[in-house]
């Protein structure tokens, strides 16, 4: 009876753990997810966007635009290779300044589409993200492979987009938001059951569990960013 006691409170523990991990996870998605928007809508309604992204004697983007658009890579890269090293309050720190990053890049959306265009796509992508979570979170299936598959053609699609910007060639743009939009939703399934299996591992504790709650949060952000892109590119359309 004992045993069997004690088999309970330990179940329950690792629950009460698991969800403290997972509510760490999306406070910090949501926290970016909060402050890109709040940034976008910002940068678009003062009119800070034109002020310092708008070269006016060329007509051009200015090379400022370029620097907020492409540092956020090199910064995300750097924070997952030394997150480990530094402190919980930097990584933070670090986090918060990519999301503000996002939002700078992203602040022009809010001249090519409508607030309701935004709105309506934002919830889809919610729906769609939830569902694929949910999916990843709760199935016993090994979504390993395909994971690591959906990532090669993530870092596909990735370049070819950063060429396409170039470009400029609408056909190729609406095929990768159409591969985004399968490569996003699988990588959400796949993410998920990846954190599970973290949270449920008792050999993260501490200040390395926290990290780690952290990275989980940013990757899940960039997925939602990719996958709510994609969607606007397809299902928006333009004011």
């Amino acid at each position: 009876m004992e045993e069997v006691w004690n088999n309970n409170i330990n179940q329950v523990n690792a629950e009460s753990e698991v969800n403290a991990f997972f509510n760490s996870v999306f406070s910090y998605m949501f926290l970016a997810l909060a402050t890109s928007g709040f940034v976008s809508w910002y940068l678009a309604s003062s009119g800070l966007f034109f002020k310092w992204f708008v070269n006016f004697e060329t007509g051009g983007i200015s090379p400022l635009f370029y620097v907020v658009m492409f540092s956020p890579l090199a910064l995300v890269f750097f924070i997952q290779a030394k997150y480990q090293k530094y402190s919980l309050p930097t990584i933070i720190g670090l986090y918060i300044l990519y999301s503000v990053l996002i939002g700078a890049s992203l602040s022009s959306i809010f001249f090519v589409y409508s607030l309701g265009q935004l709105a309506s796509t934002f919830l889809i992508t919610a729906g769609a993200f939830g569902a694929m979570a949910l999916l990843g979170y709760t199935t016993s299936v090994d979504l390993s492979k395909m994971g690591s598959l959906l990532y090669m053609v993530f870092i596909g699609i990735f370049l070819a987009a950063i060429v396409n910007f170039f470009l400029g060639s609408e056909p190729l743009a609406y095929l990768i938001s159409i591969i985004g939009v399968f490569v996003f939703t699988g990588l959400t399934a796949w993410e998920m059951q990846k954190l599970k299996a973290v949270a449920l591992d008792p050999a993260y504790q501490g200040e390395d569990r926290k990290k780690r709650s952290l990275i989980g949060g940013l990757m899940l952000y960039i997925l939602f960013v990719n996958l709510f892109m994609s969607l606007l590119h397809l299902l928006g359309g333009r004011d």
